[in-house]
């Protein structure tokens, strides 16, 4: 009998490196399933996510292609604590929906490792459903640069963003593993094949008690 695949959620804040560090586990042979692509596909145009942030946004999220503007919705929730709810309140429980369906369906098609980037993972309570939690970290100055630059705002704008997210502090706290991306990509990577050695390692001792 096969043990049930390990479930690996990582997390971190935004401009931390959390999607280099998932692609380096789907270069590794990792199931990997981006919570950003599904927030995309919960939003997507005639969906009923998409229709209730019109109606309390306004036309002026929408872009000329009728798809959402997620740039101009961010502006909007970045200093509005009711806005930002609201939005969170219509667009969560679809990405979680959407997430257990994924990981289901990674399990039923016999991938042994499956891993999940999570950027509001332990804001949304959702740590326990997964057996290993990586918090990948960075310095603050490096974070805002990042951002700024990915994002094509200013550094008040994107300290503005990252107030919006739990402390990195309080992250580290709940890690079972840490990632530190300080250095380079190549320092990165090197952390992350020695991470998924550990997990490995774990996964044949279950499938061995199994």
């Amino acid at each position: 009998m096969n043990a049930p695949a390990v479930t690996i959620a990582v997390t971190g804040g935004a401009g931390s490196g959390k999607s280099l560090v998932c692609n380096r586990f789907r270069d590794l042979g990792a199931a990997v399933i981006d919570c950003d692509e599904l927030a995309r596909e919960a939003v997507a145009p005639g969906s009923s996510a998409y229709q209730q942030i019109v109606a309390y946004f306004g036309k002026s999220v929408v872009s000329a292609d009728g798809a959402l503007n997620r740039r101009q919705l961010r502006r909007k929730i970045v200093s509005d604590d009711s806005a930002r709810s609201a939005l969170n309140g219509i667009v969560h429980p679809e990405i979680i929906r959407l997430m257990q369906e994924r990981m289901a369906h990674a399990e039923t098609a016999g991938n042994e490792m499956i891993v999940v980037e999570v950027p509001l993972l332990f804001e949304l309570g959702l740590e326990d459903r997964f057996d290993a939690v990586i918090v990948v970290s960075v310095s603050t100055e490096a974070q805002l640069q990042r951002l700024a630059a990915r994002d094509h705002i200013s550094l008040d704008q994107a300290r503005a963003l990252t107030d919006t997210q739990m402390p990195d502090a309080q992250k580290r706290r709940k890690a079972l593993f840490l990632i530190e991306n300080n250095g380079s990509i190549e320092d990165l990577m090197q952390t992350v094949d020695a991470v998924y050695k550990k997990f490995c390692q774990k996964k044949t001792k279950k499938t061995e008690s199994a």
